[in-house]
């Protein structure tokens, strides 16, 4: 069974499936790339916690960048964010996002607790 959670017709914000939650790319408000990936990781939290999810579950995260430059300071709030020996697979790669201001954009698929 698939479960599509605040669907739209473009898009849902969470589909489960087999056990696992897919969450659509997250952006975040602020001004620099730190304060927009705290903010991103904010709204992955609590669609983690809406899923039955949380982040010692994740499996993989894809990170965009608007400039490969900010890889440092994502890095930062990124590695203080993810619980110690609970890493998920992850890339990072250099992306136009959808609006000018976006300085960072994260997906996450993580399996649901049981």
């Amino acid at each position: 069974m698939i479960e599509r959670m605040h669907t739209s017709d473009r898009m849902s914000k969470i589909v489960k499936h087999n056990g696992v939650a897919y969450l659509c790319g997250q952006v975040g408000a602020g001004e620099t790339v730190a304060e927009q990936t705290m903010d991103c990781l904010n709204r992955v939290d609590a669609l983690l916690a809406e899923a039955g999810s949380d982040q010692k579950h994740i499996l993989q995260a894809i990170i965009w960048l608007a400039d490969m430059s900010d890889f440092a300071e994502m890095n930062a709030v990124w590695d203080a964010w993810v619980p110690k020996g609970h890493a998920p697979a992850r890339a990072c790669g250099e992306a136009k996002l959808a609006r000018d201001v976006l300085k960072v954009e994260i997906i996450v698929t993580a399996a649901v607790k049981t």
